[in-house]
């Protein structure tokens, strides 16, 4: 395969009245804290809040009358999914997509609810997919690649060339990578408009395959990753060769990145990002220094994040950053002393979530209690300002952390 800058300027042409010219915007706050001058390419904003349907449209717009009438397969975890199922039930074409087990319900709902027939199977892509082929052959199908197809691949590099216009003094773009289809799209894209860009590869390090091959190391991961959307155990030989030659450095994250990084795009810039574009953020923010004194682009790729797992995730930044704690008390079992501490905190500023009294299920002697009790504070500032003051009350009590 050999997608050249000519094939992303035609798929534009192509694509450009179906598609959300999605914006490129400073990432004020973001660019405050670390340092550095940052600007998002909001691919969330997308029909299907994620940047897949510029990939999948490009294809379909390739297919004859008789491939149009039989009907597309495509295999994904949920953004390729929905950029098919979307853009082919817009174009009257019947589509069937085969998932993972374990892909998340709100990917499974919203591309039923564009108009294909969801089928689940396999614990992963390289699973699925094979069921995926054995549908097309046997239904007379044709097969949509998510990332190893050359007008899916000029398709997602329409993405790159809109940066260029809307942010056209760019030093450096980072991009997440899965199987390789976006980046590869991407620094085609851009690197024809101007060669001396840099183009960074972000990847999670449960699913560094591409980082892995460039190492030259066998890849050794495919455990759980908040980052399913580049959950890819085995990316493209033909993208590899594009990265290999345009891509200039690729860099991954780990679990606890990835996560921080979602908290931040929605703390700091309000933005709901998934584990794909939170491994973006993450190696900026983990190797920071390489991009100090640098315009610095960023494909926030999508936006299709679980809101089960959103609402943990927000819990959970919260809690790190001190503004919800659970302090536990050791406390004589008598009255009083649960009206005195609620009084103390209020009066610290802070606002009591939740209590927990123990007098059963615990260590410490007969006439004494645990309690648990949760706050909601500034910060971890704040929180030790509190505990001082309870100590200095009498209060025997500890954190969360110290626990």
């Amino acid at each position: 395969m050999g997608v050249t800058f000519d094939d992303v300027l035609q798929a534009r042409e192509k694509i450009k009245d179906s598609v959300v010219f999605t914006p490129t915007i400073k990432a004020t706050r973001l660019s405050l804290h670390l340092g550095i001058d940052l600007y998002l390419k909001l691919e969330n904003l997308q029909h299907t809040s994620a940047f897949k349907a510029r990939g999948a449209l490009n294809k379909l717009l390739t297919l004859n009358e008789e491939q149009r009438k039989n009907g597309v397969i495509a295999c994904s975890a949920g953004n390729h999914a929905q950029g098919v199922a979307y853009n082919a039930t817009r174009l009257g074409i019947p589509s069937v997509i085969v998932m993972p087990n374990g892909t998340p319900f709100n990917k499974i709902k919203r591309t039923e609810d564009f108009g294909a027939k969801v089928i689940l199977h396999g614990n992963g892509f390289e699973e699925s997919v094979g069921e995926t082929l054995r549908l097309a052959k046997e239904q007379n199908l044709t097969f949509i690649h998510p990332f190893d197809d050359e007008a899916v691949v000029a398709g997602q590099g329409t993405v790159g060339l809109e940066m260029m216009e809307q942010v056209p003094d760019l030093d450096v773009i980072v991009v997440p990578i899965g199987g390789g289809g976006l980046i590869a799209g991407v620094a085609t894209a851009v690197k024809g408009i101007n060669p001396d860009i840099e183009v960074i590869g972000a990847q999670a390090e449960n699913f560094d395959a591409v980082l892995a091959m460039r190492e030259g190391r066998a890849f050794t991961g495919g455990e759980a990753t908040l980052a399913e959307g580049i959950a890819v155990k085995v990316p493209s030989e033909n993208d590899c060769k594009i990265i290999e030659a345009l891509v200039d450095d690729i860099y991954s994250a780990s679990e606890s990145e990835i996560e921080e990084a979602i908290f931040d795009l929605l703390s700091d810039e309000k933005l709901v990002a998934e584990g794909a574009a939170g491994a973006a953020l993450a190696v900026i923010k983990k190797n920071i220094d390489r991009f100090k004194g640098k315009k610095v682009g960023m494909v926030l790729c999508g936006g299709n994040i679980d809101s089960r797992m959103l609402s943990t995730l927000i819990l959970r930044g919260l809690v790190r950053d001190g503004r919800i704690t659970r302090l536990t008390f050791e406390i004589d079992d008598t009255p009083g002393q649960l009206s005195d501490i609620s009084r103390i905190i209020g009066e610290s500023g802070a606002n009591v979530v939740e209590v927990i009294h123990q007098r059963m299920m615990q260590t410490v002697s007969l006439k004494r209690a645990e309690l648990d009790v949760v706050i909601e504070a500034r910060d971890k500032l704040h929180v030790a300002d509190i505990v001082q003051t309870l100590e200095n009350a009498g209060f025997k009590v500890s954190t969360l952390r110290d626990v």
